[in-house]
């Protein structure tokens, strides 16, 4: 199917909304669903026939379902591992029978569902009507207008929440079963084929953005980049524009809405940071791993772009290369130019659409994209909605009183996204007053100066936010929510998830795929805020991140009491590369919690490490095993390979 047929048949409105509420389903701190669907139904009825034969198939599809095998239900109320099982499933399909509504127990669980549905990170709800009719549930007539009426009579206290949960979640789309209508197992067969269909929809989709704002119509102008290329074999187009413009977001919206009709589709996140950090090789390997279905060891890059150019012939094949800044990177993966035998490539079947993001437009131009698509800022109206969503959660009207302050923050940040983004989340609830005090303040800052614009927002942090930030900021970024969690708990001797929220609830760091990260802006800003705290000295900082640093302190033993954590973690080209010291340079480091080596290596082992350690994560080590004076059972986490 070409590409232009492949959008003339995409309902793109109806697209975006379906393909919001699976990002929106997807997207959790708390790491991946324990289950992929909960089973809500009253067990009397249906326990050990329909509802016991849809867990079967269910499972023999390799579909993790939660079925309440042990009769969980004690009295009214929903036990604790009943409601966690229900926040943990990513859908809940409910089925209503002719005894649901006399059941208590089944409404309070449904209740729950609909409240999960509907939170900011939903799940989605399929429900199937079994012998019974979906208008009687939803208006509560027969044997659910019976089955309330006798609850009622005891006086039970959630019955006007669980007649909006039975006219609500009726409302949904859903299967329904009729005596006579057709085999039971085919009906069964029809709702695990829809249950596996949303599963695969929602792992394909990527986070695309809390609140996409302006996307539609710049989805519809790329579309029409690429239709004028849908007859070659490559289509590359390119997406540039400034930081914090959106670029990223544009493209994991373009690919959401369009992974489903190739036969391969592959989103390469951050390609100059991981090409840095790990090499071209492990980002090929993952293309190649995507396609193959089975994991790849590649001798060189070389080999991986002959193995990629191979294995994408007579394919359909989306591939995003995000944040691109070097041509050596395009190469790794279409070669040096377009393939010249592309005219016979498209003939064998070979359909390769290519989207990049840069910040450099000549990068494009160089390489030869005929087709390249500038983001600019946002229009006003686009820019006071996304302003409105992050300071009012809100897209409906505010108090008019704050007119003259929202247009005033837009007109002062020129529309760039980013920029709203942090600003509207750090005056979240506050006053007009507390408004215009604000943007004094920003408008004393060049509009140029995005870096200032965002620590702004910082400086409005309480002092321990603002530590737990940097700590994630110069040492803690692409770690998982719960090694987070567990590290910060280990620094800071207490919790600090409340804080982790304020951060998220702010904009500073995003969650993706269970892992902390941040926009790279964010990232320079806290970094130099860090540096600037002892500029000269970095013995005597709290967190030695930096290379060069580390290996002065290291070296010439400059450590200080001063000295928290240290993370070392060379990019791919420095790996093997040896630091010399004489293993007492963390003597003086008497406060030490953290020490954190991913990549490098130390000439030798330590000699000494503080009683204060707690985390201890050293990738190559050079030691057996610690010191001998030094007591291991006060480490909290050890991760020596």
């Amino acid at each position: 199917m070409k590409f232009d047929s492949i959008f003339q048949q995409t309902n793109l409105h109806s697209g975006i909304i379906i393909l919001n509420f699976f990002l929106l389903m997807a997207e959790t701190c708390s790491g991946a669903s324990r289950y992929d669907v909960f089973i809500n139904f009253r067990g009397e009825d249906t326990r050990y026939e329909f509802t016991g034969h849809l867990h079967q198939a269910l499972c023999k599809k390799g579909i993790r379902a939660f079925f309440d095998e042990e009769d969980l239900q004690t009295g009214d109320e929903i036990t604790t591992k009943l409601e966690e099982a229900i926040k943990g499933s990513r859908i809940a399909i409910t089925v209503f029978s002719k005894g649901y509504a006399s059941s208590s127990f089944c409404l309070n669980e449904l209740a729950t569902i609909l409240g999960c549905y509907r939170e900011k990170t939903p799940l989605l709800v399929i429900p199937v009507f079994y012998k019974v009719d979906p208008s009687d549930v939803r208006h509560q007539r027969g044997s659910y207008e019976q089955g309330l009426d006798s609850l009622e009579k005891r006086l039970h206290p959630n019955m006007e929440k669980w007649r909006t949960a039975l006219h609500e979640v009726a409302g949904f789309s859903g299967h329904h079963f009729t005596d006579g209508a057709g085999y039971e197992y085919q009906f069964i067969e029809k709702i695990v084929d829809d249950v596996f269909r949303k599963i695969n929809e929602a792992e394909a989709s990527i986070y695309v953005a809390d609140h996409p704002v302006g996307l539609d119509s710049l989805v519809l102008e790329i579309r029409e980049r690429l239709e004028a290329e849908s007859s070659d074999a490559i289509s590359m187009i390119g997406i540039h524009g400034m930081g914090g413009v959106g670029k990223s977001t544009l493209a994991r919206q373009v690919y959401n809405l369009h992974t489903n009709q190739f036969d391969y589709s592959c989103f390469l996140q951050n390609v100059r940071e991981e090409s840095n950090r790990h090499g071209l090789k492990r980002l090929q390997s993952i293309l190649l791993s995507q396609i193959l279905k089975q994991g790849i060891n590649l001798a060189s890059e070389q080999q991986g772009t002959w193995m990629i150019k191979n294995q994408l012939r007579g394919k359909k094949v989306l591939l995003v290369l995000d944040d691109v800044d070097e041509h050596k990177q395009l190469q790794a993966f279409v070669g040096k130019s377009v393939w010249p035998e592309s005219q016979s490539e498209s003939k064998s079947g070979t359909r390769l659409v290519l989207i990049i993001t840069t910040r450099d437009k000549q990068l494009l131009t160089s390489y030869g994209f005929k087709r390249t698509y500038e983001v600019k800022n946002l229009s006003t109206n686009d820019a006071i909605q996304l302003l409105k969503q992050k300071a009012f959660k809100t897209c409906d009207e505010v108090d008019q009183s704050y007119k003259q302050v929202l247009n005033d923050v837009v007109t002062w940040t020129s529309g760039l996204p980013l920029a709203l983004e942090v600003i509207g989340s750090n005056l979240f609830g506050k006053s007009i007053k507390e408004w215009e005090s604000a943007i004094k303040q920003y408008q004393r800052i060049p509009n140029k100066e995005i870096l200032k614009i965002l620590k702004v927002s910082f400086d409005a942090l309480e002092e321990e936010e603002k530590s737990v930030f940097l700590d994630i900021t110069c040492c803690l970024k692409d770690y998982k929510c719960r090694e987070i969690e567990d590290i910060l708990h280990s620094l800071y001797d207490n919790c600090m998830k409340y804080h982790i929220g304020v951060l998220l609830d702010k904009s500073l760091i995003k969650i993706r795929d269970d892992k902390v990260t941040l926009h790279d802006l964010i990232e320079n800003m806290g970094k130099e805020i860090d540096r600037q705290k002892s500029p000269k000295e970095a013995g005597k900082r709290r967190r030695l991140w930096l290379q060069k640093d580390i290996i002065q302190v290291l070296k010439d033993n400059l450590g200080t009491s001063e000295v928290k954590i240290i993370c070392l973690d060379f990019p791919i080209s420095d790996k093997q590369k040896t630091i010399e010291w004489d293993g007492n340079a963390l003597k003086e480091m008497k406060n030490l919690k953290a020490l954190i080596i991913r990549n490098g290596i130390l000439s030798q082992a330590p000699n000494y490490l503080p009683e204060s350690l707690r985390i201890l994560e050293w990738h190559t080590h050079p030691f057996h095993c610690p010191p001998p004076d030094f007591d291991t059972t006060k480490l909290a986490i050890r991760d020596l390979e």
